[in-house]
């Protein structure tokens, strides 16, 4: 258990940052639940129960996967250890645009308020997903760990700029947006036929956003640059984040034509919960700047 200060600072693992990051920063990571095969995982940073090459493997032979949130009791048994340990908690969890577990962990917090009056547990939704997470938590869990800020102003800190957390993504399988009820299946029957890509992004309130239409790979690579070319603040002096489901080279490749225009370039791995829903192929591009949702 690492913190700093009077609090511990907590996010789940939809962020998809390395087990590294968030034990270097201090920053604690609460797994995400998914099914494969009747059988449930908890998928933690590091993948102890199921490691991410594994869960691509198995969706790439036909296996099918399923989502689900972090239940009440889950909720209850994790943030207890901090609070017996006499810690406040400030948790940044996964968009409630696209999931429930921003309000069971409220009514978790309220509940167990009740058995430690003493103790504060407060939770920001993020309003972000996946490395759009990722990189809202890479400067908040480096602001905790360098500046050692009282919870209120980090609480602050990240409310100011979780809406500047721009997301980009690519998605390759059409199949697995349609069984998620994100796309149509005529939409996604056309998309297959003329080979064209998705891009989606979040809106103010994190929910996913069908914005357009890409058709080529070398036109992902100019589609996504030129969002963090129009909308990133300063993003020359920026680290981004790109993300990929079992779509390495074309994460380097991405790597390659965005590291000229950046300070620094992180490659992150899709974990499982976000996988799960956009298959295999899938390129992400997240930076700082406005939320324009416009192609």
């Amino acid at each position: 258990m690492s913190n700093y200060g009077d609090y511990v600072l907590v996010t789940d693992s939809t962020c998809d940052l390395s087990a590294d990051f968030a034990e270097k920063r201090g920053l604690e990571v609460m797994p995400m639940v998914f099914l494969m095969e009747d059988k449930v995982y908890n998928h933690y940073l590091d993948g102890r129960e199921m490691s991410i090459e594994i869960f691509y493997n198995n969706l790439k032979r036909g296996v099918l996967s399923q989502t689900t949130q972090i239940s009440y009791n889950s909720y209850l048994e994790y943030f207890e250890q901090f609070l017996k340990e006499d810690k406040d908690i400030l948790y940044v969890c996964f968009t409630s645009g696209l999931s429930g577990t921003y309000n069971t962990s409220r009514i978790a917090a309220r509940d167990l308020h009740e058995k430690y009056p003493q103790r504060k547990i407060e939770i920001i939704d993020s309003r972000c997903a996946s490395i759009g997470q990722g990189l809202l938590m890479y400067y908040v869990a480096n602001k905790y760990k360098d500046e050692k800020p009282s919870m209120e102003d980090l609480a602050e800190y990240t409310e100011n700029l979780k809406l500047n957390v721009a997301h980009w993504f690519v998605v390759d399988d059409i199949e697995h947006l349609k069984r998620g009820g994100r796309i149509s299946s005529v939409t996604a029957t056309f998309a297959k036929a003329l080979q064209i890509k998705p891009m989606l992004s979040l809106d103010d309130e994190g929910k996913l956003v069908n914005v357009g239409k890409i058709r080529g790979a070398n036109n992902v690579y100019d589609a996504l640059i030129k969002k963090m070319q129009r909308d990133g603040f300063d993003y020359g002096k920026q680290t981004v984040f790109i993300g990929h489901a079992d779509n390495i080279e074309g994460a380097k490749e991405l790597k390659k034509r965005v590291k000229s225009l950046v300070k620094d370039v992180e490659i992150l791995d899709i974990g499982p919960v976000i996988g799960t829903h956009v298959g295999t192929g899938m390129l992400a591009l997240t930076f700082t700047g406005s939320r324009n949702l416009n192609m």
